[in-house]
């Protein structure tokens, strides 16, 4: 059994409430761990690729709405400007990746949504009325959506002007954020960079719990792409990631946030965590949550969920509490031996990065 199992199957008054702006692709199947207790809403500006969601979608409580997201319901979406920020656009066409879809172009253009989507060029797929935006934080009120867990934000375009439009409105139990970052620009206050992103998630009470950073070489030297389409590459600048935030309820300011929140709330935040791959957070947000968890979930044995994603799911893996006491012996199989990387461990890490969440590529 997974950790988001087990915390799913504690969960009776409250369901993992989802919104994922930017949602071609799908849901990430992590979130399926939820069962019929997830609650979920896809936003994105392929109409095609929503209509192809929502009718292989089997849970009723899993929707998909074709439009453009904008700060304004009264102001159309300017096409013309391209699909990213005005400085990405710029950017961007420096990169050995444009120079691909350059060679692909005309291939592209006849190709079907599903082949388009993956090379991130959603602009040719059937897309929303560019004239009908909708306002994520009034869509959420239209429908009813007071309490939302995780939020999504991947537009390759207008993300920071998405989260700045909940300035004020962030749903007061919100757990955690996951954001398309930059890591380009010239310090103004109002573009879309990592910077900017970090001083507002801070202001409002979150913490940053993992960075993913994705490199891009440009087209006067090419590296091997990352993944089996024109994208991120093996080596080149730091261009974009991933940015996780979430409540830090055992940081300094956390221990009011903590008794606001119900149990199966604190248990939601540390399925979160587990699902990030940073499980260390999961554990201690268990530990030191212990009494208001119990009654929604084996904590005990949570633990030892978390101690096996630690040793990397292996075949026989330790409990938490042999782990512990391993650790506490100080082994030197805590450390990479003296000398060149080994073969193994080389490959385990390409492992590793390879399962990492790939609904932003």
């Amino acid at each position: 059994m997974s950790f988001l199992a087990l915390v799913a199957q504690g969960l009776k008054a409250e369901r993992f409430a989802l919104l994922d702006i930017g949602c071609s692709g799908g849901l990430d199947p992590k979130w399926r761990a939820f069962g019929d207790r997830l609650k979920a809403l896809g936003i994105d500006a392929s109409a095609s690729e929503c209509k192809r969601l929502a009718a292989e979608e089997h849970n009723p409580e899993v929707s998909y709405v074709a439009a453009f997201v904008s700060p304004s319901a009264d102001k159309p979406v300017d096409l013309s400007a391209g699909p990213a920020a005005p400085l990405i656009m710029k950017m961007r066409d420096r990169m050995s990746f444009m120079r691909t879809r350059e060679i692909r172009d005309a291939r592209l253009q006849t190709a079907s949504a599903e082949e388009q989507l993956r090379h991130n060029a959603w602009e040719l797929t059937g897309l929303a009325d560019p004239n009908k935006p909708v306002v994520v934080p009034d869509l959420l009120a239209e429908r009813g959506w007071t309490d939302l867990d995780y939020m999504k934000i991947d537009t390759d375009g207008i993300d920071w002007q998405i989260l700045q439009s909940f300035e004020g409105r962030l749903p007061k139990d919100l757990l955690a954020v996951q954001m398309e970052v930059n890591f380009v620009g010239d310090g103004s206050p109002d573009e879309h960079s990592f910077h900017n992103t970090d001083r507002f998630m801070r202001r409002h009470g979150f913490d940053l719990f993992r960075l993913d950073v994705r490199n891009y070489s440009s087209r006067a030297l090419p590296a091997r792409y990352v993944w089996p389409t024109p994208a991120e590459t093996h080596s080149g600048r730091p261009f974009q990631g991933e940015a996780y935030y979430a409540l830090d309820l055992m940081g300094p300011n956390g221990t009011s946030r903590l008794a606001s929140l119900s149990g199966e709330k604190i248990a939601k935040l540390a399925a979160i965590l587990s699902a990030w791959d940073v499980p260390d957070a999961a554990a201690e947000l268990l530990l030191g949550a212990r009494a208001r968890l119990e009654p929604v979930m084996s904590v005990d044995g949570g633990l030892d969920l978390l101690a096996a994603q630690t040793q990397g799911n292996r075949a026989r893996p330790l409990d938490y509490r042999s782990y512990m006491q391993r650790f506490e012996s100080d082994p030197p199989d805590f450390y990479r031996p003296e000398g060149p990387i080994p073969l193994r461990e080389r490959l385990a890490a390409a492992w590793r990065a390879y399962l990492r969440p790939r609904d932003s590529r």
